[in-house]
């Protein structure tokens, strides 16, 4: 691989001390910090606030699962346990799954990969991030008021009639928190569509871009739903207008419609961007062009377009027509198609490849396994007669953990670890990192596999006090998630302690190929002192397949 250089218009003649400066470097100040408009440090502010996010949904469920270790409340009551796994739920998808990957890693990459300057809109990258933060401020200043117990599905009419706790203020915070993932989604279109460097054409693009800029048109296109359905239960709630509780007139039904239109989608926000990251550590770790590298692009969109017509698997049990289950059930079995060609594509390019076990690969290759057991599960879920049997019990909790977190975490460990080098221009303790990706796939397993066998005998979920029968394998789940925290601690302590004491990095440490590598360890503030004219493929690893680098 090699850049033609040329001109750069991110380095004219009035600015040249700009570009060669480094964007960790050119200024520590709090201020220059919290006005940026560089996309690079904006990633970072993002890094600091999803992984804020995650530790305190995390602590939450720390507690639930100490509860759920004997069959009777002896920790906490059935109030504060609705509010415990409710707090969970939120912060979780909406404050550290949604936005995690495409905030923190495509933020810093996108423009990056395809020979940009920055992003499109930076201001508006920069208001994003405010807007998220303003949303979680809402959400923690819910838990200190006394909490919600609602679940995060927010069902009607109990959220916009009868719950005594703060809904609205929850519900702010998210409406809050949507525009920042559409402004996101927005600024990833129009940069991939009018800001490639010369001679990158769309099958040039990493699978990475493609994965992004599928899920920008779920952000897009699926966010305002969820925004206006959550208007929708705070004029209720406000105002006493009936549009949910049949006591006034309204339709509980409808609102499940609403939200589940865009909170299937919601799902493909978290994992398509980990099929991004999964690609390009399966690429980079086994020195191979992706298999089928078309099949793969065309899967995301695929995905992306299918997932908006699947929402009504999940109310099987809703009173829904039995056509219309049959329906959403055919279309769910689709969506499995596009998902298991990236799977097999992903197999074979290691089968093919000359394989390097380090850190980001082991995470690739426990997202492999993990992400399978959560697609074959959710064939199950699929299943009218099935889902009668299974529908809200632990069974459907594990599916969704198996999908999202054995899946959109695994991703993004894997991607942290990948292109720490490049971000901070920092290296880990490999041993240290091979270690916390193993005990990270014991924990998720010992964590949710219990669960699987709970629901198939039949333990609802949302329950804190349970039969006895169902003790031993909830004993395990807690052991698990025991041991998953404590390897969720480790990657942080490691990679902080990299920031002083770790070796310097080079500019490829990987032996990658995409433009990302081509610039220094981290980059300077723009990027690229002349922008790059690609005249490669993507993948383009020496004793890659010629006739498949052409495709």
């Amino acid at each position: 691989m090699s850049a033609a250089p040329e001109p750069s218009p991110a380095a004219s003649p009035a600015e040249p001390v700009h570009v060669s400066r480094n964007y960790l470097n050119a200024s520590y100040t709090v201020r220059s910090w919290l006005l940026t408009v560089d996309h690079k440090r904006i990633a970072i502010l993002y890094l600091l606030g999803v992984t804020l996010f995650f530790f305190l949904g995390g602590a939450a469920a720390v507690l639930f699962r100490l509860e759920l270790m004997t069959p009777q409340a002896d920790l906490v009551e059935s109030e504060t346990y609705n509010k415990l796994f409710t707090l969970h739920g939120i912060i979780m998808i909406f404050f550290f799954l949604v936005p995690a990957i495409p905030a923190v890693l495509g933020n810093f990459l996108v423009p990056i990969m395809i020979g940009a300057r920055d992003l499109a809109f930076p201001k508006l990258n920069l208001m994003s991030w405010y807007l998220f933060m303003i949303g979680g401020v809402f959400t923690l200043w819910v838990t200190v008021a006394g909490g919600v117990d609602t679940g995060w599905t927010f069902y009607t009419p109990y959220s916009s009639t009868y719950s005594n706790t703060y809904v609205m203020a929850t519900a702010v915070g998210i409406f809050i928190t949507g525009f920042s993932s559409i402004l996101t989604g927005l600024n990833f279109v129009v940069t991939v569509h009018k800001m490639r460097a010369p001679g990158m054409t769309w099958f040039r693009l990493p699978l990475f871009i493609w994965s992004h800029y599928a899920t920008s048109l779920i952000m897009i296109l699926g966010t305002p739903v969820l925004a206006i359905t959550i208007l929708l239960v705070a004029l209720e709630r406000g105002l006493g207008i009936g549009i949910f509780d049949p006591k006034l007139g309204g339709d509980p039904i409808l609102f499940q419609h609403l939200f589940w239109f865009y909170s299937h989608p919601a799902v493909y926000i978290m994992v398509l961007p980990a099929m991004g990251v999964q690609s390009e550590l399966v690429a980079a770790f086994s020195k191979n062009r992706v298999f089928g590298y078309r099949f793969v692009a065309y899967a995301s969109i695929a995905i992306a377009v299918l997932g908006f017509l699947v929402w009504g698997h999940h109310m099987f049990v809703s009173g829904q027509s039995l056509f219309a289950g049959m329906v959403f059930s055919i279309l769910s079995f689709l969506i499995a198609i596009p998902s298991a060609i990236k799977v097999f594509n992903w197999t074979a390019t290691l089968h093919r490849g000359t394989v390097a076990f380090d850190t980001p690969l082991l995470y690739a290759i426990g997202f492999i396994g993990l992400f399978t057991i959560g697609g074959l599960t959710g064939l199950f879920l699929a299943t009218m007669a099935v889902d009668v049997h299974v529908h809200d019990t632990y069974f459907v909790v594990a599916h969704f953990h198996y999908i999202m977190v054995g899946g959109t975490v695994m991703a993004y460990l894997g991607g942290i670890h990948y292109w720490w080098p490049k971000i901070t221009g920092r290296l880990y303790p490999e041993g240290w990192a091979r270690f916390s990706a193993v005990l990270v796939f014991v924990g998720f397993n010992l964590t949710f596999f219990p669960q699987f066998l709970l629901g198939y005998l039949g333990m609802p979920r949302r329950y804190h006090v349970y039969d006895a029968g169902f003790q031993v394998l909830n004993v395990m789940s807690s052991a698990g998630a025991s041991i998953l925290g404590v390897a969720y601690l480790f990657p942080m302590c490691y990679l902080l302690w990299s920031l002083k004491y770790g070796r310097s990095a080079p500019a490829n440490p990987w032996g990658a190929v995409g433009l990302e590598w081509t610039t220094p360890s981290p980059p300077p503030t723009y990027n690229f002192v002349e922008t790059p004219i690609v005249t490669w493929e993507a993948y383009e690893y020496p004793g890659s397949n010629p006739a498949e680098v052409a495709d």
